[in-house]
């Protein structure tokens, strides 16, 4: 039986600690006991992405704000479905997954990181959404386990009322805001609809054969004008 070897620890703001684990070719990120991420489970991430960009279809030059780099499957999966026009902000939270993805997962990066269309922003994904005036065709939320704020409570924030009219404001007419989560959430439906969005949810496999858990993408589309 092959063992997990621990690779190295990282903290998010508020203090909870990350773990970055290798089992045979696999990586894991481990929140207290729990599997935050695998990458055994990209399926529903890079749908995330291939979803809202079917969903963009004619858009030219189409700009993605992604939320969480994670283990890369969403932005690796967008640089696929994009053209060569596209281009895609990332931010992320935790600077040291960054460097686990230029480090010990450089393989699995692939080198996503370093392509013309993208650009990295190391910090919080709410303050770049509420420095943006229409500034986005579509921003896709995989920062947490859903709206309910499990890593950093802080995260709260981007699913609150106030979270959806900043990326209101950020997105252009017609824009997506995409949300993953491990789970349903009714009140998360209902806020979305009150703040003007027409809204999609759809249940998506976890792995990418279709097996395993299913996760929930929600699809909110603004009016165009």
């Amino acid at each position: 039986m092959i063992p997990r070897v621990h690779l190295a620890t990282a903290h998010a703001p508020d203090g909870e600690e990350l773990r970055l684990y290798s089992h045979d070719r696999d990586f894991m990120i481990l929140l207290r006991r729990d599997d935050l991420m695998s990458t055994r489970m990209r399926g529903s991430e890079e749908a995330l992405a291939v979803e809202t960009i079917k969903r963009m279809a004619g858009r030219p030059a189409p700009r993605l704000l992604i939320g969480g780099y994670g283990l890369g499957f969403t932005l690796r999966a967008a640089l696929g479905a994009l053209g060569p026009d596209g281009h895609v902000t990332v931010a992320e939270l935790v600077p040291e997954i960054v460097e686990w993805a230029r480090g010990p997962m450089a393989e699995l990066t692939a080198g996503c990181l370093d392509d013309p269309r993208v650009e990295l922003r190391i910090g919080d994904v709410a303050e770049t959404i509420a420095w943006s005036e229409h500034g986005f065709d579509a921003i896709l939320l995989d920062v947490d386990n859903g709206p309910d704020g499990l890593v950093q409570a802080g995260n709260d924030r981007l699913y609150s009322a106030a979270g959806l009219a900043a990326a209101k404001r950020a997105l252009r007419p017609g824009g997506i805001l995409a949300v993953w989560s491990a789970r349903p959430d009714a009140g998360f439906t209902r806020r979305l609809r009150g703040a003007g969005f027409t809204v999609e949810e759809t249940s998506v496999a976890a792995r990418p054969n279709g097996k395993g858990p299913r996760h929930v993408i929600w699809f909110a589309r603004l009016p165009q004008r």
